[in-house]
């Protein structure tokens, strides 16, 4: 226990006055020494001088602003330690491919939201790519209540939102806060792997770890970056989901039929995803053009095994002021209803 301010404290004495004070005259015409013992009497007299005292003191410990510190508390559950790397560039404030006409927007879940995205153009589209993207997240986390989440952002440099945590609450508020401004021009998936890598520095290997990269374009990696991103990769035994939000005339991932040899090098989403196969550790991409995409990766994360997760939760500050205060309320309204029953005179 600790106190806000503990000074309140040397007037704790006080609390003994009520054990000390000298009981008021008898009644007249009294004469309480022809009176038997009275065990009960004397009881009740010792008790009422005992809430005199707890009401003194709790309300000496009350001023003094008593609470409980907050502590961290090892915890073990069953699931998987996800690091979600969410793309805030310029280019997720427009649209996904697809030239449908408009409509209303499907009810139901995220994964029938984004087909109804994906179809729109993006000069008539009602949301962008990363509100879909959050609301596809959002559902995501609310369905893996067993999963430990991080969470980064980044443009040209990565933010980090969300330590380790398993409250749906925090976890919902930091994917909701990535909608304030606008995006950055430039993008560097690179730095914001090696921070969502550096995630699991120091921490001990309890579960599964995923990082699920949420972008609408790649990057080309210089080979200082690729090494120190494979090495991570395979130190920290981490899985990378890619979830491909691909934008109006942007290319997919592999080439298409008919598409130039040299493309293969120059696009920047293939060298990207041929990077991510070639590590040699689990990888999958999901191109988030229909209603499957979303649906075929939380299918695919549900299927890793949910080894025993080991952690730390830290548990918040607890004030005990509160009670203090009750304790001295109760005392005092027991002392006030024995001074109303008490007989002042003979009839």
């Amino acid at each position: 226990m600790s106190f806000d301010q503990p000074w309140w404290l040397a007037l704790l004495p006080l609390a003994l006055l009520p054990l000390w004070v000298v009981p008021g005259r008898p009644l007249e015409h009294a004469w309480p020494g022809f009176m038997p013992p009275d065990r009960l009497s004397n009881a009740l007299a010792a008790a009422l001088r005992g809430a005199g005292a707890l009401a003194l003191a709790a309300l000496v410990i009350g001023l003094a602003g008593p609470y409980r510190p907050e502590v961290e508390v090892e915890r073990v559950g069953q699931g998987a330690e996800i690091v979600l790397v969410l793309d805030r560039s310029r280019s997720m404030d427009q649209g996904f491919a697809g030239a449908r006409p408009a409509g209303p927007v499907p009810k139901g879940t995220g994964v029938e939201a984004i087909d109804y995205y994906s179809s729109q153009s993006p000069g008539r589209l009602r949301n962008s790519k990363g509100k879909v993207a959050r609301q596809l997240l959002s559902d995501f986390a609310a369905k893996r209540t067993s999963d430990l989440f991080g969470m980064i952002v980044f443009s040209t440099l990565p933010i980090r939102v969300l330590e380790f945590t398993q409250k749906e609450a925090v976890i919902q508020a930091a994917i909701a806060a990535g909608n304030i401004g606008r995006g950055l021009s430039e993008t560097n998936i690179g730095l914001a792997l090696e921070a969502a890598l550096a995630s699991f520095d120091d921490r001990p290997y309890t579960g599964s770890r995923i990082v699920m990269l949420v972008s609408d374009g790649g990057d080309r990696l210089d080979d200082d970056t690729r090494e120190r991103i494979a090495y991570q990769v395979r130190k920290q035994r981490v899985a990378i989901y890619w979830l491909y939000l691909r934008s109006g005339n942007s290319p997919g991932l592999k080439l298409e039929t008919g598409e130039a040899p040299e493309n293969a090098d120059t696009v920047p989403e293939y060298v990207l995803h041929r990077f991510f196969e070639s590590m040699g550790t689990p990888y999958r991409a999901y191109e988030a053009s229909n209603s499957d995409a979303l649906q075929q990766a939380i299918e695919a994360v549900n299927q890793l095994e949910n080894l025993p997760i080991t952690y730390l939760d830290t548990v918040p500050r607890h004030e005990l002021a509160p009670l203090c205060f009750g304790a001295a309320l109760a005392a005092v309204l027991l002392l006030l209803g024995a001074s109303l029953m008490e007989i002042r005179r003979w009839a």
